[in-house]
């Protein structure tokens, strides 16, 4: 399911730097304008491209960059350096390239720091936002079947009937034939514990992770769209987020290590698929 314009917008409050290029290049898309951004070492690193300098006027640039991205007021995003060139083919290492020769591949750089809106507009802001969907448990967890209002009170008060009648029976049975069923008494004390339950799979991040890898393989497979290719970049961005949330005392702590810069990588591929099919689009 394509992610729709309120998931767009939630996840770019949220800080996804996917979302946030998809409402910057819809920003610009009537002056030729496309955008591509990455986060280093807590800067957002944003790039924006033109087919000619003249459409790249810095001081109207950076006001229009600065005016969306104080709108969206992500979160953990506060600092921004705009760099502008010429379009050129894609590549996945434009950041790399534009650190080793940064004179000769830049038209300008510009570096902002964004106003942080005031704490009860933002909270007021998230309180009137709708509940938005999970874009990847969604594609991870096959949806349950829906039953009617009626027949799920039915199944309530059956389910609680039968449970109240087999209690009922067995305090029955146990007065009438003398039977202990196990129950300690209030008055002994318990003096064993049971080990900690170890948490439920679909809370341990490695596998989360893992799932929505897989899922997104699948998905790529079929992918044909800009939304496509961009909702895919946003669920390995995830995964790559989930994988680095896997503690160094976990065993598989030095794969989950490596997973991060392989989802990251593919997180990147699939943005540059999705601005390459939205380019072809726009011509």
């Amino acid at each position: 399911m394509p992610p729709t314009i309120d998931d767009i917008d939630y996840q770019a409050r949220q800080g996804s730097v996917a979302a946030i290029i998809q409402i910057l290049n819809e920003h610009f898309a009537e002056d030729s304008i496309r955008t591509r951004a990455i986060q280093d070492s807590g800067i957002l690193q944003l790039l924006v491209e033109a087919p000619t300098a003249e459409a790249l006027p810095k001081e109207t640039v950076v006001d229009q960059v600065r005016q969306v991205l104080e709108s969206i007021s992500p979160r953990g995003i506060s600092r921004v350096n705009i760099n502008s060139r010429i379009v050129q083919e894609q590549q996945l290492l434009w950041l790399d390239e534009i650190k080793r020769d940064p004179e000769h591949s830049l038209l300008w750089s510009e570096p902002i720091t964004l106003k942080r809106p005031n704490i009860v507009a933002r909270l007021w802001r998230d309180l009137k936002a709708p509940r938005q969907r999970n874009p990847f448990l969604d594609d991870v967890y096959k949806k349950k079947p829906t039953s009617s209002s009626s027949a799920f009170w039915r199944g309530l008060i059956g389910g609680a009937s039968l449970a109240l009648l087999l209690l009922l029976v067995g305090w029955a049975t146990k007065d009438w034939l003398g039977i202990d069923l196990g129950l300690r008494s209030q008055d002994t004390p318990d003096t064993t514990t049971d080990p900690a339950p170890s948490p439920p799979a679909g809370q341990d991040p490695f596998v989360l992770a893992v799932r929505i890898a897989q899922q997104s393989v699948e998905d790529g497979r079929d992918a044909t769209t800009a939304s496509q290719w961009l909702d895919l970049a946003v669920r390995w961005q995830r995964a790559s987020d989930l994988m680095a949330e896997v503690p160094p005392e976990d065993e598989r702590y030095a794969i989950a290590q490596d997973r991060v810069q392989a989802y990251a990588t593919n997180r990147a591929m699939a943005l540059e698929e999705a601005e390459r099919i939205q380019g072809q689009a726009d011509n």
